[in-house]
């Protein structure tokens, strides 16, 4: 239906930034709703940051002011743009695109942040 690539993560100091990008094939991308989700070990997968087919964004308290999600549409792609980064960030993060009832995942993409 869609095929979801993330790829941006790896190991950065706290306080630094990362820039998380999405890739989406196979599905006309401007109809979904997109949101970045991650997973720390032994917590459960939680909502960083979501975006309309519209270009409304949300993010939950512990993110905002540091999170910035966007699309682009016409590459078929959404970013994760991640400033002032805190250990507590370090998790598996995962690309997602949903329409109506249907949610579809990517493999995920693995942000350590430490000292």
């Amino acid at each position: 239906q869609v095929q979801l690539v993330e790829s941006g993560g790896g190991l950065v100091q706290p306080g630094g930034s990362l820039r998380l990008s999405c890739a989406a094939s196979g599905s006309i991308f401007s109809v979904y709703a997109m949101a970045w989700y991650r997973q720390a070990p032994g917590k459960e997968r939680e909502l960083v940051a979501g975006i309309t087919s519209g270009g409304r964004t949300n993010y939950p308290d512990s993110v905002k002011g540091r999170f910035t999600i966007s699309r682009d549409n016409a590459k078929n792609a959404v970013y994760l743009q991640m400033n002032s980064l805190k250990p507590e960030d370090t998790a598996v993060y995962y690309c997602s695109a949903s329409r109506g009832s249907y949610r579809h995942w990517g493999q995920g993409t693995l942000v350590t942040v430490s000292s």
